[in-house]
């Protein structure tokens, strides 16, 4: 049975990880990595503190629309949803694999603020009070470099920030300025730093004015993906990073829908890697695009949703946006891939439940169909995909 299989993956992969801190000296470390946490809208309106349920939408203008439409499709919901209710099954997997580190995509400004940003027709937010949403399932770092994190304004921004610290939360790739909002979240593993640095490009459907200037809060935009710019994220990063420094660059960039990877995102992620960057983190897309490994080094090109409140809505049925994955990625001393495993979840009910036999198998075609274009395969290992190069 699948859920048997996922338990059996998480025991003996933590059983690994227990082996790597004895007996390697911590040399190893595993990273967990998600695409984007969207804990707004419906979600927030079915949690313990809800905010205003007004939506600028052109066509829903009540948040708890999307929790009607949830209800309707997958039955009753509890209300109001405890805050480790939304992770579901995945807890068990995060806790008994133990990364070294927990990172998101966190694309919900976690804000009560009333300032919506006009002129654009999608809103996200969450009450501050449900943070515990967030500090239950032990993240460590939020990246906050996308297309919702300005949605409730620069107000709603600052709040943002000042909830997650106040909590214990690391944030990277939004601040105050400019200064700021490129400075990485620095982490101490294994004897030696990992830093996280959070990108997003305009092409994620970002107004320019989001980017963070001298005087204004804003994220860490970039305007294009060429040669000017990766020469540019190159010297920020060099200017934090030390010799034995391991980097994860996160970035939010392209559309949502779609299993094309363009050009220009993988001369970008090859053009980083080149310079010293050790895994690309990328995301944006509702749903799990190819993954590549280069010169040693991973680059997830698109991670899809970890949590949505899309249940009930239709349009995009093929992609099926109501299956994720939970990335752990293990890298060697030298900071190159050991290895990559991903467990497979499905949301129903708000609540992320492990993918059934069917859903794995749908995944694991679906994601080799797009992988054989960069010399990758899925193979499905007691029920948990793993990633071959």
């Amino acid at each position: 049975m699948l859920v048997g299989g996922l338990l059996n993956f998480a025991n003996s992969s933590m059983k690994r990880a227990h082996a790597r801190k004895t007996t390697e000296n911590n040399q190893l470390i595993t990273l967990f990595l998600s695409g984007d946490v969207m804990t707004g809208r419906g979600i927030d309106q079915a949690l313990p503190y809800s905010v205003d349920p007004l939506l600028h939408e052109p066509y829903v203008k009540d948040a708890r629309f999307y929790l009607d439409m949830a209800k309707q499709r997958s039955g009753n919901i509890p209300d109001p949803l405890s805050f480790d209710y939304i992770w579901g099954d995945a807890l068990q997997v995060l806790d008994n694999i133990d990364p070294n580190l927990r990172i998101i995509n966190l694309e919900t400004a976690v804000t009560s603020s009333s300032e919506y940003w006009q002129n654009k027709s999608i809103h996200y937010r969450m009450h501050p009070k449900n943070v515990p949403l967030l500090t239950n399932a032990k993240i460590d770092v939020c990246v906050l470099a996308n297309n919702h994190m300005l949605d409730w304004g620069r107000k709603g921004l600052r709040q943002t920030i000042q909830t997650l610290n106040n909590n214990g939360i690391t944030l990277v790739g939004a601040g105050l300025d400019a200064e700021s909002a490129l400075e990485p979240a620095i982490m101490e593993l294994a004897g030696s730093r990992l830093l996280v640095f959070s990108y997003a490009t305009v092409d994620s459907g970002i107004p320019s004015s989001w980017s963070a200037g001298e005087d204004r809060a804003g994220i860490n935009l970039l305007e294009k993906l060429d040669a000017g710019t990766a020469e540019k994220v190159i010297s920020d990063i060099n200017s934090f990073q030390k010799k034995t420094d391991r980097v994860v660059t996160s970035i939010h960039w392209g559309g949502n829908w779609g299993y094309k990877i363009p050009k220009v995102q993988r001369e970008f992620a090859h053009s980083l890697i080149d310079a010293g960057v050790d895994l690309i983190h990328g995301h944006s897309s509702h749903h799990p695009k190819a993954i590549e490994v280069y010169n040693n080094r991973l680059i997830l090109y698109g991670c899809g949703d970890l949590i949505n409140d899309y249940e009930g809505i239709s349009g995009y049925e093929s992609f099926r946006d109501d299956l994720s994955l939970l990335y752990f990625a293990t890298l060697n001393a030298n900071a190159s891939l050991h290895s990559l495993q991903m467990a497979p979840m499905k949301i129903k009910k708000f609540r992320l439940n492990y993918a059934n036999e069917k859903d794995t198998k749908w995944m694991v075609e679906r994601l080799n169909r797009e992988c054989q274009q960069l010399d990758t395969e899925i193979h499905l290992t007691n029920n948990h995909l793993q990633l071959h190069w």
